[in-house]
């Protein structure tokens, strides 16, 4: 019988199979190192271009803040601006109110009464002055009631005083001032815009 020494022939199969079993684990590691570093670029990428973007928003967020803050002042600007306007033009509506309610009253002014003070503040008017009699006093209310420009004339008091050795009647009336309608006309326009 021949004996034939099978362990050498089995000691090589080993070997290779060993060693194709170390180049398969390392091609194995290699290769997972490889789909891990793909994999960890691929999500760098992902992740920068998204902090790119992020940026990008936060940037244009802070430029738009800016613009909000801009508009902002433009509009505290515009209302304070609205506002200087509003009160020129109440005060060039009222510039030529005094004159004319001095007009008014020298054109309705009876014979027999004088008039010591006049006092205005806003729309009201204080007359203080002398009459004759009290029937020059009704007068006068009764010449301020038809005007167009005066209106609601009332009578505060009336006492008896005495002027340069003379008996009168010393009277308080107060008066209201009443735009013309053409001016109120105007100025419902100008509020419905």
């Amino acid at each position: 019988m021949i004996r034939i020494n099978l362990l050498p022939h089995r000691e090589e199969k080993r070997k290779e199979r060993r060693q194709q079993f170390y180049t398969i684990a390392g091609g194995m590691v290699l290769l997972g190192a490889a789909i891990a570093l793909l994999v960890h670029t691929i999500y760098a990428g992902y992740i920068e271009r998204q902090e790119s973007k992020n940026a990008f928003f936060k940037a244009e967020i802070a430029r738009l803040d800016k613009d909000i803050a801009e508009i902002k002042r433009l509009r505290e600007q515009i209302d304070a601006l609205l506002a200087r306007k509003q009160v020129i033009e109440s005060l060039q509506g009222s510039r030529a109110e005094t004159v004319h309610l001095f007009n008014e009253l020298a054109e309705r002014m009876p014979d027999g009464v004088y008039l010591k003070s006049v006092r205005q503040a806003a729309q009201k008017v204080t007359l203080v002055g002398y009459a004759q009699s009290n029937a020059r006093v009704s007068s006068l209310m009764r010449a301020l009631d038809e005007s167009p420009f005066l209106q609601d004339p009332g009578l505060v008091e009336v006492k008896a005083a005495t002027v340069n050795a003379r008996r009168v009647s010393e009277f308080t009336l107060n008066i209201s001032i009443e735009k013309p309608a053409v001016e109120n006309a105007q100025t419902g326009k100008e509020g419905g815009r």
